[in-house]
């Protein structure tokens, strides 16, 4: 009976062993989340700016015949390339041959006349001395040998225009270029400087882009400039994306802008000249141009990094010293490749959150990684440690294998 108490009281020691080992030990924070940030610098920034914009022709001569005539024949063939000075039409010389015959033979009389007089002249003056003739005669004879002058500079001009004349019945390409298709054929009665052009020929090599931009934007890039805010260079580039989308291989500069304002669309011609080898940029083709109008000092995030809050902000997370996420609301300008210009809200030096921004919730630490633009940081860790992604739960079975 005396164990009794004994055995009592080994039961409740075992029984307050047993409670107090089956107390687990309390559970450890979780670590700070990974997120992926960049260290925001400032930059050289290019502005730039698109515009639309229509190919024009280096170029452009229209063929006018500059005598008339029949044509005999159509020297080019439409479409090729043709040089400066080459033979584009005949006419049918004939009758100018027979203009320029006549005007030689006219020369020749002139200059017979003219040989025959200077001997009189001279004869004259030696009879003059001896009293053998008038003076009147001497005068008469002086003033007929220098009228044959006259006569044979004057048959010269004749000559020469019917040389002239001549040479036009073979109509040639005043410029090198790009023949068009022809208007007239063999056969057609043609008349000095007529309205109708024969064919047009155009230089495509290089070739000009003309562009439109608005007076608004043009004063206020030259205010700009003005003020320092802007650098620009002597020559600015232009690139070009055609009409199917694709981007033109060559890059071309602005020759010129226009020094009044179009009062109809309150806009502003810029022309740049670009170098065509190919032959891609065809007269009236509609393309987009962008233009690099300066540079300027500033600051770019990644539009990845950049989300509107319930008010519609622009804002982005930042952490501070401690590596605590603190929100910012930001202004931004304008779109360059896949970033946003920052004018308000960021500076250089701020490291912004640029992946994992589940993980970054306003006042939370969390741990800082750099981002090299392809990761991407898996979701915070749960209270037992583990991932919270759907990766690391396993798949489920297919139907084949739940069939077998």
């Amino acid at each position: 009976m005396q164990r009794l108490p004994y055995l009592a009281s080994a039961l409740v020691l075992s029984s307050l062993l047993s409670a107090c080992g089956s107390q687990e030990a309390p559970a450890s924070a979780p670590p700070p989340a990974e997120v992926g940030v960049v260290t925001l610098k400032a930059q050289a920034i290019d502005l730039m700016t698109t515009l639309p914009g229509r190919v024009t022709a280096y170029q452009t001569a229209e063929v006018r015949p500059q005598v008339g005539g029949i044509v005999k024949r159509r020297v080019y063939a439409e479409g090729t390339e043709v040089k400066a000075g080459s033979v584009l039409y005949e006419l049918d010389p004939a009758t100018y041959q027979a203009a320029y015959a006549s005007a030689k033979a006219s020369l020749a009389k002139a200059n017979a006349l003219a040989k025959q007089a200077k001997l009189i002249a001279k004869r004259y003056e030696g009879l003059v001395a001896i009293k053998a003739v008038s003076q009147q005669e001497n005068d008469d004879a002086q003033a007929s040998a220098a009228q044959t002058q006259a006569d044979v500079a004057l048959a010269k001009a004749a000559l020469d225009k019917a040389r002239i004349e001549l040479n036009y019945t073979r109509i040639t390409s005043p410029i090198s270029g790009r023949s068009g298709k022809s208007n007239v054929t063999a056969g057609a009665l043609l008349t000095a400087n007529q309205v109708q052009a024969l064919t047009t020929v155009v230089q495509l090599d290089p070739i000009y882009v003309d562009m439109t931009q608005s007076s608004s934007d043009f004063l206020a890039l030259k205010r700009a400039i003005e003020q320092g805010g802007v650098s620009q260079s002597k020559r600015i580039p232009v690139k070009l994306t055609l009409s199917d989308g694709r981007t033109y291989e060559h890059v071309g500069s602005v020759s010129f802008s226009e020094s009044t304002v179009d009062p109809s669309t309150n806009s502003i011609t810029l022309r740049a000249q670009f170098p065509n080898p190919d032959g891609q940029l065809l007269p009236g083709l509609f393309v987009q141009a962008e233009v690099a109008q300066g540079q300027q000092q500033g600051v770019l995030a990644p539009q990845r990094a950049l989300s509107r809050n319930p008010q519609g902000d622009a804002t982005a997370m930042v952490l501070d010293q401690d590596n605590k996420v603190q929100p910012r609301v930001v202004k931004t300008s304008r779109a360059i490749g896949d970033k946003w210009q920052v004018v308000e809200g960021l500076q250089a030096g701020d490291r912004l959150v640029v992946d994992g921004l589940q993980n970054a919730r306003p006042g939370s630490v969390v741990k800082p990684v750099p981002f090299t633009g392809d990761q991407l940081v898996e979701k915070a860790p749960t209270k037992s440690g583990e991932v919270d992604t759907a990766a690391n739960k396993p798949a489920a079975p297919s139907a084949a294998k739940k069939a077998e």
